[in-house]
């Protein structure tokens, strides 16, 4: 009797309370998060009376029961299949070795189920938008594309492939038949071929305040092909690319019919460049391309060892760089308007690792401007780099677009950071004579003008074609007096000239010597950008007070190191207030803090709401400044 009430007395069916992360992982959890298949597959392979532990030892048996089975929806047993072939494309990959044929045509099985089931499953995309099961199929056929890219990456280089397939072109993988269709990757000139294949999805990034990235379809990867050595330093090429190329990779199954993408055996490929196109027509329907538009910048940083480099090249000791080099932060797009970015002092194009970021992340500001960094010797004296910065990009635009017809050319806005923003004011001023006269008191056609005219590039200084928007943050324009400093005088010592810069030097002492001897010694001694950021400086002072020429709209943004005291007397510990205020500026943002201000969030909004506004856009991000910021 006992027995019997306990058997009786016994539920099925018991409801407790339970932690939501366990929730979460067992109704999200799949075989890339967890390791294990899914909920809904272990479901559907039960349904079919089949076991699901015995299905991932033996997959093939319960393969072709799900692809039979018409019990179940498209939708469950497609996504079923798409797990078990994910499973043991993963297992199969870790066991390949060198083997890349067997993990191959394994994920694209994977892949193939799960763009069946993306797009000819019993519902559309747009009407499964809010199941966990979609963006589970989604991941799992970026995986599977990202592992295809991944390995066939590293098979052409095994044989000798090292640069990107002609679309069109075919190869056969494992009963598979390949076929490449929209390839949009260029070797950047100067780079001989493709040195690597990085998923964006496995990198960590560490520096950057956020990481930016586009949700969509397709495997998020960086394709690196870096100019040689000797293209980078060629004085006849100004300008490079990084090397570091976002792509998104698809993988496309012909087919008409949920029936014909199941049976066939040929996948089409596509790597796209996410600059030029973000959205993709699949079956019909408009899919957003995935896109990780931060992880080629950050490896650009982390491998270019900039850090170093900046304090090597202030000193002398690194000369590689003896001439500026304009870097394009993405391939030039002549349809793009262009942002140029000038660093400052012992500095390098890390400075703008950050404002760059957020530029390129904005998606507004990315689809209208494409970056380019000035990274050039600043060891070297303002009026020295001043001539060959303008040179530079004097010749890449003039490389990039000989016509000058492209709006890349058009509307161009110059972003300096303390000495370089003095240079980019000086690239937007008409000297006229007014330096001949101030300086040397040389009217034209006089004899010491004659006399004098290895001098020329340096005092006839002609503004920028194309500029008509400049941002100037953290500018000593009137130089400063911590240039002047016995510390920094002991770091002036230190500083030593590339040869290129002492031969100028040593013209320009030439030029002097028989009119002006103290000059001439001045010269000879080799003066440095730490020399002419002194607020005694002659060359400063003369050029400190030439207006920016009509068309040319400015903007100040200044730090002060506290907010309290007078504004008129403050400075960021480096740079006067009164040395970086520019008179007629469209606009002025004080910002508490140090020298460094374009690493700010308020800077950077600012910034972002100064290129909205040029190139038309509504104005996005408001710019909320902190209590302790001031605007004026």
């Amino acid at each position: 009797m006992l027995l019997l009430l306990q058997l009786t007395g016994c539920a099925l069916v018991h409801v407790k309370q339970g932690d939501p992360r366990d929730y979460d992982e067992g109704r999200r959890g799949d075989v890339l998060s967890t390791g294990h298949l899914s909920y809904a597959s272990r479901n559907a392979m039960s349904r079919l009376g089949l076991d699901p532990d015995r299905c991932v030892a033996e997959p093939s048996p319960c393969v072709e029961a799900l692809r039979e089975a018409t019990i179940l929806g498209n939708d469950s047993r497609l996504s079923a299949l798409a797990e078990l072939a994910l499973d043991g494309a993963l297992k199969a990959d870790r066991s390949a070795g060198r083997d890349t044929a067997g993990p191959i045509a394994d994920y694209l099985d994977a892949a193939r189920y799960a763009y069946a089931y993306l797009f000819f499953g019993e519902r559309t995309p747009r009407e499964r938008a809010f199941e966990d099961r979609q963006t589970q199929m989604r991941d799992s056929y970026n995986y599977a594309a990202e592992r295809v890219a991944a390995l066939l990456f590293a098979r052409g280089q095994r044989a000798g492939h090292v640069h990107p397939p002609s679309p069109g072109s075919a190869e056969a993988v494992d009963g598979w038949r390949l076929r490449y269709g929209e390839i949009q990757l260029t070797l950047p000139r100067g780079a001989p071929k493709l040195e690597a294949m990085v998923p964006a999805s496995r990198l960590r990034i560490d520096g950057l305040e956020s990481v930016y990235r586009r949700d969509g379809l397709g495997a998020e990867v960086v394709m690196v092909a870096r100019p040689t050595q000797a293209a980078r330093r060629a004085p006849t090429q100004p300008f490079a690319e990084t090397g570091y190329l976002p792509a998104t990779v698809l993988l496309q199954f012909p087919g008409d019919t949920l029936a014909q993408v199941l049976d066939t055996r040929e996948a089409v490929v596509d790597a796209l460049d996410p600059y030029r196109q973000d959205t993709m027509q699949l079956d019909g329907q408009t899919v957003p391309l995935a896109a990780n538009f931060s992880a080629p910048y950050a490896l650009w940083l982390a491998e270019s060892g900039f850090n170093r480099k900046a304090i090597d090249n202030l000193l002398g000791r690194d000369n590689a760089l003896d001439h500026p080099r304009v870097i394009l932060m993405q391939p030039y797009d002549p349809h793009r308007l262009t942002v140029v970015m000038i660093h400052g002092l012992a500095s390098s194009p890390e400075a703008w690792v950050n404002l760059a970021n957020e530029v390129m992340g904005d998606e507004a500001l990315r689809r209208r401007y494409q970056i380019w960094e000035v990274y050039y010797p600043t060891n070297a004296p303002i009026p020295v780099n001043l001539v060959q910065i303008r040179a530079a990009l004097e010749q890449t635009f003039a490389a990039l677009d000989p016509a000058g017809t492209a709006p890349a050319s058009h509307h161009v806005t110059l972003i300096g950071h303390s000495m370089g923003g003095v240079i980019a004011r000086l690239l937007v001023v008409d000297s006229g004579e007014v330096l001949w006269q101030r300086i040397f008191h040389a009217p034209p056609d006089s004899p010491r003008r004659r006399r004098l005219a290895a001098l020329a590039p340096y005092l006839t200084i002609k503004p920028l074609p194309g500029v008509d928007e400049a941002i100037f943050l953290a500018a000593p324009h009137a130089g400063t007096p911590v240039a002047g400093h016995w510390l920094a005088r002991m770091v002036t010592r230190l500083i030593r000239l590339p040869k290129t810069l002492l031969d100028a030097s040593t013209r320009i002492a030439d030029a002097l010597a028989g009119e002006l001897p103290e000059q001439a010694a001045l010269f000879r001694a080799a003066p440095t950008g730490v020399n002419v950021l002194r607020d005694t400086s002659p060359y400063l002072r003369a050029t400190s007070t030439l207006p920016i020429v009509p068309g040319v709209r400015y903007h100040s943004i200044i730090a002060r190191r506290s907010a309290e005291g007078p504004l008129e007397v403050s400075s960021d510990g480096f740079v006067p207030y009164a040395s970086a205020h520019l008179a007629g500026a469209a606009s002025e943002k004080v910002i508490v803090s140090g020298h460094s201000v374009q690493e700010t969030p308020q800077a950077i909004l600012e910034i972002r709401r100064i290129l909205r506004e040029h190139a038309g856009l509504p104005a996005g991000d408001a710019v909320v400044p902190r209590a302790s910021d001031t605007s004026r």
